[in-house]
Formats: structure tokens, sequence, C-alpha cells
């Protein structure tokens, strides 16, 4: 599966605020400096110490959104 790696900081600026509800951030343990990933379908994936969480999901035009604030690509 192919992913995009960011910090929370990023995703706080790729998420539309129908995405996630209010306190979903806080509730995640998503910090600025946190490392998260996306996945093709949306899905996001927080970094724990062995493991990644999947904390909820993009919809609508996330790939151009997540492309254009990372400036990376799926790998």
């Amino acid at each position: 599966m192919n992913f995009i790696e960011m910090s929370g900081k990023t995703l706080r600026q790729v998420v539309n605020k129908d995405e996630l509800p209010e306190g979903a951030f806080e509730a995640a343990g998503i910090e600025e400096h946190t490392v998260v990933r996306i996945n093709k379908q949306g899905d996001i994936e927080v970094r724990r110490p062995d493991s990644w969480d999947l904390v909820g999901g993009l919809i609508g035009d996330f790939e151009t959104r997540v492309k254009s604030s990372t400036g990376l690509d799926w790998v």
C-alpha cells in the first residue's frame, strides 16, 4: 500500500473542517511533530512507538491537497 507521510502540523493544513470532528486531533494524540501518513484511500494513520493507528479519513479531492501541501508523491 502506498502512503504520503507528514507532520501533524501539515495534516492540520490538509484537513477540511467537515472531515474530522472538533477535538479529533487532540483525541488521537496528534501534535505538531507527530508523524502521520495518509494512504490513497484517504485513511489517516498516526505513528505510535510500535504500530500505526487508524484515526480517521479524508474525503473529496484530498490527493491534490496532500501532494501540494507536502510536495511528495505516493510511496
